[in-house]
């Protein structure tokens, strides 16, 4: 092995092109997740995500409560696979396994691609066959690391389920992946994908090293000791490659350099949560749900005060008159009601597969769409414009967070003279509006 600096038994991932093999592309690369192919080693904020979006409020507040104790059988006891089967516990005890999933699919990316370490990632892409293990749970990483990242192989922690819904146990064949369970996973790996041990291996500390020692060894050159060096004196040794990502502040990965970027991503929560700020968000939603309805009971009341509610309207444009249909970008299922309020007058707006909960509430008039039948759809449209004057349609047909613009039916140019292009742009604190999941939701 190549000792690094501080005592270390691996070289940092900084060192990586000082070898002789800088500049090719390794035939396979493993790496861990938490610290080392992402930034972050706490592991909450996505505990914290799932548990939110699966059970709300109470599992939220249920996994706080649990985390003093995760945290003393890490940090006291020394026990890191208890510490991670406590968080587990109270991510997903009773809940649908089809729930995680989907948290996985949704939320849980967009957290993932804003945190991945740059000279990790500068490592890992060079790989032909990329694999990611960790502790977390596989339900959890392997949506983002092989649909966003491209890796071709997850190892990680099992969740046990039973009739549909998590046990809250994790599968004891293969246990918390540290250690020497990280060795295992990547031995089995090795087994399935044709029997060659990786090129490259990165972690983060001593839970890595024994998987890290797999890592194929090459004929290489090293310095002698300054002690012993007369001239330029080299020795041949056996080096591996294997690197450790240092526990330094660095700017993540942009999202541009990924190889695919998270364009739909769904969730309640706005920034990563904290445990502070998961205490926060849940201390403050019986306040936020009082005034969540008085913002429903005076948003019939158009035009209102919104700032004397907490939100801040910029209009840039002057609104123009009716007859006209209003093509709008898709941000929140409360777009129209906003374009609405910033025309000073209701405006029909077009709707597809929202709740019935939602329609009850909106304050102004709906139309709802079969997006089966054009020739239906191009008629209920003709005659609310011919009623109204106006329509709002948002032709993209989902509603998408990020700075894209997405494909769109064509069936709105069809059916007016005039269309005012309209650009929505939506700011959270703490919570997102509206979301994909739940009673009040926009599903189109």
């Amino acid at each position: 092995m190549a000792v690094g600096g501080g005592g270390e038994p691996f070289p940092t991932v900084d060192n990586c092109d000082a070898t002789s093999r800088a500049g090719e592309h390794y035939d396979t690369v493993v790496s861990d997740l938490d610290g080392t192919l992402l930034r972050s080693r706490d592991a909450f904020p996505h505990y914290a995500l799932v548990s939110f979006d699966v059970g709300g409020a109470p599992r939220l507040l249920f996994l706080l409560l649990l985390t003093p104790l995760a945290a003393a059988l890490r940090h006291v006891a020394g026990s890191e696979s208890a510490a991670v089967r406590v968080l587990v516990f109270a991510a997903t005890v009773g809940a649908r396994v089809a729930d995680v999933e989907s948290a996985a699919r949704a939320v849980l990316p967009a957290f993932y691609a804003a945190d991945v370490h740059p000279a990790a990632w500068r490592v890992f892409s060079r790989g032909g066959a990329v694999r990611g293990k960790g502790r977390r749970m596989v339900v959890f990483a392997e949506p983002f690391l092989r649909g966003y990242l491209g890796v071709d192989a997850v190892a990680g922690t099992e969740l046990v389920s039973w009739r549909g819904r998590a046990t809250g146990l994790v599968d004891s064949r293969r246990g918390v992946l540290v250690g020497e369970r990280k060795a295992e996973a990547v031995g089995e790996m090795v087994g399935e994908y044709g029997g060659e041990m990786p090129d490259v291996g990165l972690g983060d500390g001593r839970s890595d090293y024994a998987f890290m020692s797999l890592c194929k060894k090459f004929s290489g050159f090293e310095p002698m000791s300054h002690a012993r060096v007369l001239k330029s004196e080299v020795t041949a040794v056996q080096l591996q490659e294997a690197y450790l990502v240092p526990r330094e502040p660095v700017d993540a990965v942009p999202a541009n350099k990924l190889p695919r970027p998270v364009i739909f991503h769904d969730g309640r929560l706005v920034h990563r949560p904290t445990p502070l700020a998961a205490l926060l968000a849940v201390s403050w939603l019986p306040f936020g749900f009082l005034l969540a309805c008085l913002r429903v009971a005076a948003g019939s009341l158009l035009p209102i005060p919104f700032r004397a509610l907490g939100v801040r309207l910029v209009v840039r444009g002057a609104p123009p008159p009716p007859a006209s249909a209003r093509r709008g970008r898709h941000r929140t299922v409360l777009d129209a009601f906003f374009l609405s309020v910033a025309a000073g007058r209701p405006i029909p707006a077009v709707t597809f597969s929202v709740s019935r909960l939602t329609e009850l509430l909106s304050p102004i008039p709906t139309l709802r769409l079969t997006r089966r039948y054009r020739a239906a759809d191009a008629a209920a449209m003709r005659r609310v414009l011919v009623a109204s004057g106006e329509l709002a349609v948002c032709p993209e047909g989902t509603t998408c967070r990020e700075a894209y613009l997405l494909r769109f039916s064509p069936l709105f140019a069809e059916l007016a003279d005039e269309i005012v292009p309209v650009a929505t742009a939506c700011r959270a604190g703490m919570f997102h509006g509206t979301t994909a999941r739940g009673w009040i939701r926009s599903t189109s």
